[in-house]
């Protein structure tokens, strides 16, 4: 069966830009000229200083309604505290620090109030609720608000990153969509009980070679702050505003090796202003008119893909994200897979395979922020790691697990992706298979090897080893037990694993 391939374009609109003044309402503009133009469908969404501007409402109100979806963006600003009685703490009337400008800056009564005056206000001028909500990031208590009293149809947020604009979304499902758990919005629930019951998809198009570890040096270790490399038009070194690129991540990123579905998110806010995302947004768009036409992509709403996940899946399903070749590299490739229980990167580079990358997910991990104020310009969300190749980088070692065999790297050959159904994928790479599954996964070879994991630091991000026999491990993060248990092969200690008859074979536990 074919699967979808999607485009969401999702343009969300601020009404100030207090960094670098520019014309906001430009961008707005040009944007619906060019989805007008491509015939292509999408999202705008209204912070709410931009719902209360006429100059705005004007526009969208003139829109088509089966080609423009209209929806709220969760960004707190001056007016919006305001309107309820709630003191501003920004520097300016929109300000991207933590405190101020993000739910988790507001206590639980103030963050309920801050969702209705939005969704009324939202309501008074369009005449319904809005079924799609966005923001970079957002509470657990702010989603299971919203879907319990308004219903939605989508969420979405910020894609992985450390330390961009002041905050870090660490470990979580890595594209595409996932019912977050009602605990902690950011891991997606095991069971159904437990979820949040609307898909929250993750934005911006990552790169799925280079964004993980961009800036990453195998001396200095992981970067504090990481750069960008994502479909966004703005970026025109390395990303989105470079054609050569846009056309390689488009061949990739829709290939079709995604087990359910491709997906990313196009599109820019208006803060960056229309000169610097033109030549970019003229591209992509007429890009994704073609692919469209061709019956190879399908643009659509945020809305409508929400609608169709709910319909179609009940609970998170697993994904993958394959890339074959890196942009620069046809002797790189990269394979995310995601479930509901963990994620994992396979990535190769010459030959030389490591696992990335592996974290577990767990439902009852509590939100930072849940009885807690953030009272600062960062915030941090986090899963359970077991294998960081980016946080554990450092000291001259490239940290990920590697396969040896009489103490010489297994070398990998060609990459191949199987879709073997039920979720389930075999990734190929010569002499040896990785078999993923939804609670676990296999690496078989031609002869028995070791798996060793390779770690240059140690004082970031780095669970503790509770205990550790010969098949199972167990660690601890976040006051969260959970680990591994192993069907074939033994452990050698926490860090390494020898194969039995060939295989290694491991299950995801919690305790």
């Amino acid at each position: 069966m074919k699967k979808r391939q999607i485009v969401n374009i999702i343009n969300f609109i601020r009404d100030v830009e207090p960094r670098a003044p520019k014309d906001l309402v430009e961008p707005v503009r040009e944007q619906i000229a060019v989805m007008k133009k491509t015939g292509l469908r999408g999202t705008f969404l209204l912070q709410y200083d931009a719902l209360i501007d006429p100059v705005y409402v004007g526009m969208l109100k003139e829109l088509d309604p089966a080609q423009f979806e209209i929806g709220v963006w969760f960004e707190i600003v001056e007016p919006q505290c305001k309107a309820v009685g709630i003191p501003w703490t920004g520097r300016f009337p929109w300000d991207w620090h933590v405190h101020c400008g993000f739910s988790m800056g507001y206590t639980k009564p103030q963050r309920g109030m801050l969702c209705d005056i939005l969704f009324e206000k939202f309501r008074e001028t369009f005449g319904y609720y809005p079924r799609v909500f966005g923001s970079w990031f957002f509470d657990s208590h702010t989603a299971r608000y919203l879907s319990d009293k308004y219903g939605l149809d989508a969420m979405c947020n910020c894609k992985e990153q450390y330390g961009t604009d002041g905050y870090t979304l660490w470990g979580g499902y890595y594209g595409q969509a996932y019912y977050p758990s009602r605990t902690n919005v950011f891991v997606p629930a095991q069971t159904e009980a437990e979820q949040v019951p609307v898909p929250l998809f993750r934005m911006l198009g990552s790169d799925p070679v280079y964004q993980y570890d961009f800036g990453m040096s195998a001396d200095a270790g992981a970067s504090r702050v990481q750069g960008v490399i994502t479909l966004e038009p703005v970026y025109n070194g390395r990303g989105g505003g470079v054609p050569a690129w846009v056309d390689w991540f488009l061949k990739e990123n829709y290939n079709g090796d995604c087990l359910t579905f491709g997906y990313a998110q196009a599109g820019q806010e208006n803060s960056f202003g229309w000169p610097g995302m033109k030549n970019g947004i003229e591209y992509q768009f007429a890009r994704f008119a073609e692919l469209q036409a061709e019956g190879k992509i399908e643009v659509e709403p945020l809305g409508d893909t929400g609608r169709w996940y709910k319909k179609t899946w009940k609970e998170t399903p697993a994904s993958a994200i394959t890339a074959h070749t890196a942009f620069d590299d046809p002797d790189k490739n990269s394979v995310w897979y995601c479930t509901k229980h963990y994620r994992i990167n396979l990535f190769a580079a010459d030959g030389a395979f490591r696992i990335r990358d592996l974290h577990v997910f767990d439902e009852r991990v509590p939100d930072p922020f849940e009885n807690k104020v953030c009272p600062a310009n960062e915030a941090v969300y986090e899963s359970l790691p077991a294998v960081d190749g980016n946080r554990h980088t450092g000291n001259g070692t490239v940290a990920g697990v590697v396969l040896t065999r009489n103490g010489a790297l297994l070398k990998a050959g060609p990459m191949t992706f199987e879709d073997c159904g039920n979720g389930e994928a075999k990734i190929g790479y010569g002499a040896f298979s990785v078999f993923l599954r939804e609670d676990g996964f296999r690496i078989e070879s031609d002869g028995d090897f070791r798996l060793e994991y390779r770690i240059g630091r140690f004082d970031d991000h780095m669970p503790e080893v509770v205990s550790c026999g010969e098949k199972e491990l167990v660690l601890r993060y976040l006051e969260t037990d959970y680990g591994f248990a192993l069907k074939n092969g033994t452990f050698d200690g926490p860090t390494a694993v020898n194969s039995e008859n060939g295989a290694a074979e491991f299950t995801i536990i919690r305790k």
